[in-house]
């Protein structure tokens, strides 16, 4: 059965997401972890090295059009890990979110094939980060990096980042009590609509602003945001930049 994307929503909002134990279990459970990992927008570690291969445009990166094989691509065993916590359930629940307008990816192409990127959800200006994948070297960083330039040119204000690793921490996210998290998040969230009759309005305009345009859409029209006009930095060079500017 899969998660009532209603609740699931209503879930984030105060702070509780669902996991399973790997791949292959019947139950879903909710998680509210006591010390939560965030990245500040405006704390991004971006390394000389992943600057230089952001500005080389070594990879194409991409959002929103390939969801479906990101999630499954976040949710196969790898050598570094042999089993996810994204199960038939909690897949089903994301594709649904995605197709109503609040769960976003980002892709990480070399070539046409796709080598790594992440997907998240967002409401009003909280981007929920789910889950981050790499098939090549500094893919996810890539994605990771793309991610906050447009979560700031979006005026996003929260990168829920859940859980702390390495990986996250050499990139600038920190560690804050549930209590702290939760003020941030009421901020961030605002007044997002979550009626049951409010489900087809999308994640809102600032999710509009971020990933429009590298969906490959610049029009000043969508079904979320009528009066919306995207623009914004789309090269590596200048993602560097204004990363390099906030570092």
């Amino acid at each position: 059965m899969m998660i009532d994307p209603l609740i699931l929503l209503q879930a984030y909002t105060i702070g509780v997401f669902p996991m399973a134990d790997d791949r292959d279990a019947a139950e879903v459970y909710w998680v509210e972890p006591k010390q939560r990992a965030i990245l500040p927008l405006d704390g991004f570690h971006l390394s000389k090295s992943l600057a230089k291969k952001i500005r080389r445009d070594q990879f194409r990166v991409t959002a929103n059009r390939a969801f479906a094989d990101i999630l499954a691509l976040c949710a196969e065993a790898a050598p570094d890990r042999p089993s996810t916590w994204i199960n038939r359930e909690i897949e089903g629940a994301y594709r649904h979110l995605h197709a109503i307008g609040y769960a976003h990816s980002v892709e990480v192409w070399e070539g046409e094939e796709l080598v790594g990127g992440l997907y998240g959800v967002a409401l009003g200006r909280a981007f929920f980060g789910e889950s981050m994948v790499s098939r090549r070297t500094d893919a996810s960083k890539v994605a990771l990096a793309w991610l906050v330039a447009r979560l700031r040119f979006g005026g996003f204000t929260l990168l829920d980042c859940q859980f702390m690793t390495d990986h996250l921490h050499s990139m600038g996210a920190v560690e804050i009590s549930q209590r702290a998290y939760l003020q941030l998040l009421g901020v961030a969230v605002g007044d997002a609509a979550l009626g049951a009759g409010a489900l087809g309005s999308g994640s809102g305009a600032a999710a509009e602003l971020a990933f429009a345009p590298l969906a490959g859409r610049a029009d000043a029209g969508s079904p979320f945001a009528p009066n919306v006009t995207v623009s914004g930095p789309l090269s590596g060079h200048a993602i560097a930049q204004l990363l390099t500017q906030i570092s």
